[in-house]
């Protein structure tokens, strides 16, 4: 089963062309990534219309090139998967249209995929690993602590009242004056920074429901930075490192409850899982790695690669739902908001 996979949710125009291995793991036969980082670079973050008119430009382009790299023809691949939703509706549809208009050439099964889902399943196309685990997904707007039942079948534990984790580290980055994108500024700051420094507060920190909260911490470290104003480099670095150290704490606390929780609900897991472009971040990938040894169990990230948006996790989530039969036809709407708990609502 050769599936292509289009994602066009937010600044990144990705295609590509997976199939199962024999060990269980997908086989991964081509991933393009076309970034828009420098487009939106001046503004700060993603401007939808510069984003729409980016995907337009190349996406068609962006798919030959996938097929080509695989090594296929449009009509030798068994199916056709497309991000709908959720994301920046203008870049959604574009994806969305350009694969059912491939779908009805080539006369393919269309899959339209969560976007979240796509990351919950993630962990399967790279390390093979079965159901349920526990999974931290923390992706653009989104942080959720899930059991991963199975393909369609979740349930959220916990999510944040407020700032999602990479809201955050973004903000902090703008009010800090780095670059973008926001989060790997702040981790590279913080490496040479001190985060014993500033007395930070750490949110929701025992509470016995697994949520987050962030936007006090924010809050504090734009008051520290307010106070020393103007900044050094050592102020910066410190702030960076003391407002990581601080998410991390929270992470782990907020993992190890849901942990607690996850045998009521799924059983016991067969993994602790981060997806999404923060499992990118190298201080919370080790601190769960700790975590989940401590807790007997395996921790899978993606590779960095697959941690950002990409059409490979569109591909593999539409593998996983062709196994099952679950297709939609011509009528599947573009959304810009899509809750994770109702990926199943096509099945």
């Amino acid at each position: 089963m050769n599936v292509l996979g289009i994602e066009t949710t937010c600044d990144e125009t990705a295609a590509s062309v997976v199939m199962p291995g024999e060990d269980g793991r997908g086989r991964i036969l081509s991933n393009e990534v076309l970034s828009q980082i420098a487009e939106h670079a001046a503004y700060g973050g993603v401007v939808p219309e510069i984003a729409a008119r980016a995907h337009v430009e190349v996406l068609d382009r962006l798919v030959a090139r996938a097929l080509d790299r695989a090594g296929m023809s449009l009509s030798q691949v068994d199916g056709i998967a497309v991000a709908a939703g959720p994301g920046l509706i203008g870049g959604v549809l574009i994806g969305l249209v350009t694969a059912k208009t491939l779908s009805l050439v080539a006369r393919k099964p269309l899959v339209a995929v969560n976007h979240l889902e796509a990351h919950a399943l993630t962990a399967r196309l790279t390390d093979g690993i079965g159901f349920p685990y526990l999974l931290l997904l923390a992706s653009g707007g989104h942080t959720q602590l899930v059991a991963v039942k199975g393909v369609g079948d979740y349930v959220r534990l916990g999510t944040t009242v407020d700032d999602a984790i990479g809201e955050a580290f973004d903000k902090v980055a703008k009010l800090l004056g780095l670059g973008y994108p926001g989060g790997p500024e702040v981790e590279r700051m913080a490496e040479t920074g001190n985060p014993e420094r500033f007395a930070l507060p750490r949110p929701m920190l025992g509470r016995r429901e697994p949520n987050f909260s962030l936007s006090g911490l924010k809050t504090a470290l734009r008051i520290e930075a307010e106070r020393l104003a103007p900044l050094s480099s050592a102020d910066v670095a410190d702030l960076c490192a003391g407002f990581q150290a601080a998410v991390v704490d929270v992470v782990v606390d907020r993992v190890r409850v849901a942990l607690r929780e996850f045998g009521s609900i799924a059983g016991h897991p067969t993994a602790l899982v981060a997806a999404g472009g923060v499992a990118a971040n190298g201080a919370i990938r080790r601190a769960l790695t700790t975590q989940a040894n401590e807790a007997g169990l395996a921790f899978v990230a993606p590779p960095l690669s697959l941690c950002g948006d990409n059409g490979a996790m569109i591909a593999w989530a539409g593998i996983e739902r062709l196994r099952l039969g679950l297709v939609d036809d011509l009528t599947a709407p573009a959304r810009a908001r899509w809750p994770f708990a109702e990926a199943a609502a096509s099945a």
